[in-house]
């Protein structure tokens, strides 16, 4: 294994790696981040899919899979989260917000996330990632530029300017095809809901089904002009 970089080197890295690897396949992405910063990077998923994961798991066995349990999750995702660690050959990490959802609606008002969704994830979500990765030099994404607009110029590596970290997206090249075939072929677990009309699954307030020829980020904050929730941008 090479030197753990300093961070001052981190930021450099990234952007010529992301050069270096914009070709590369994703099993070697995730070697190379393996490789490059060992118990210092991990992989986080929102139990969508175990592609990423399971790609991880492969490039270093035992990997950390953080995931946010926000208290708003479907129970089929909290089931696939459970059924990824029994399964793969990696460490699940569950991060919680500080507060409970009855806390949280003790302090801001129920729904929160019907007011003020921007507010709701910022609590929920980036605010127990923030601190969940601060131990980690490098995090990787399930990321893909065919998600939507917002996403086309995800790369495979790049700088996460917000948490001064390394931010891996292996898949960031693949299409909705490639994962299905990657799914089929490695017989990787995915969220039951993939099959129930769901293209993207969140927090259950905020998912809806999609509906024919929409994108797959569409049914997530449906009618509210929200696409992210603050964890990528």
């Amino acid at each position: 294994m090479t030197t753990i970089p300093t961070a001052r080197d981190l930021e450099p890295l990234a952007r010529q790696a992301g050069r270096d690897l914009e070709e590369a396949s994703a099993l070697d992405i995730l070697r190379w981040a393996a490789d490059t910063f060992g118990e210092r990077f991990c992989v986080t998923s929102s139990m969508e899919d175990a592609v990423v994961a399971h790609l991880a798991s492969r490039a270093r066995p035992g990997v950390d899979v953080v995931f946010l349990d926000t208290g708003y999750h479907f129970p089929e995702t909290l089931g696939t989260r459970d059924a990824v660690e029994a399964v793969m050959d990696v460490n699940v990490l569950t991060l919680t917000p500080r507060q409970t959802v009855a806390e949280q609606d003790a302090a801001y008002g129920p729904k929160l996330h019907d007011r003020d969704p921007d507010l709701c994830c910022a609590l929920r979500k980036v605010q127990p990632l923030q601190e969940g990765l601060a131990g980690y030099q490098a995090w990787a994404t399930g990321l893909r530029r065919d998600e939507s607009p917002t996403r086309a110029d995800t790369p495979v590596v790049g700088w996460d300017e917000k948490r001064q970290k390394v931010k891996v997206s292996p898949i960031a090249r693949w299409t909705q095809d490639d994962v299905e075939a990657y799914v089929a072929e490695h017989g990787v677990l995915t969220n039951p809901l993939l099959t129930d009309g769901y293209a993207s699954v969140g927090c259950a307030p905020c998912t809806r089904r999609v509906l024919e020829g929409e994108d797959a980020r569409a049914g997530r904050w449906a009618g509210t002009g929200k696409t992210e929730c603050g964890l990528h941008g």
